[in-house]
């Protein structure tokens, strides 16, 4: 088994984005109410319905990509799947930092970085 490294990444990134992605499809209204406040001295203040199913469904595909990318690494020793995962997730990521400098939440961007390292990691070890 020479992908262990890149498997338990893309669980992980799958785990991340799709418990995130769940979250904001059952808890929609509760999401939108606390993102106007977060982001109500932002250009993006009438955008965040817009803007949250736009990171919804990057999430989604970056989870579901994640998964498939799994278990073709098991199967195959395939990387197609769980490269794109990986690069769906680094985009999603950059989308999510980018939000939060805009907001000026730099803690929450600082944790967006403990996230977009692995990400970057699967990246290249899957290229």
């Amino acid at each position: 088994m020479n992908n262990v490294a890149s498997i338990l990444i893309l669980v992980f990134l799958a785990i991340s984005f799709l418990q995130s992605g769940y979250d904001k499809l059952f808890y929609w209204k509760d999401n939108i109410e606390w993102l106007k406040g977060h982001f109500s001295k932002t250009p993006l203040r009438n955008q965040v319905p817009l803007a949250l199913a736009n990171v919804l469904v990057l999430e989604l595909i970056s989870g579901i990509l994640c998964i498939v990318g799994c278990i073709e690494l098991l199967i195959n020793n395939g990387r197609v799947f769980g490269f794109y995962g990986a690069v769906f997730s680094c985009i999603t990521l950059l989308m999510l930092l980018f939000g939060q400098r805009l907001a000026k939440d730099y803690d929450g961007a600082r944790t967006i970085v403990i996230y977009f390292i692995p990400a970057v990691m699967a990246v290249y070890w899957l290229n």
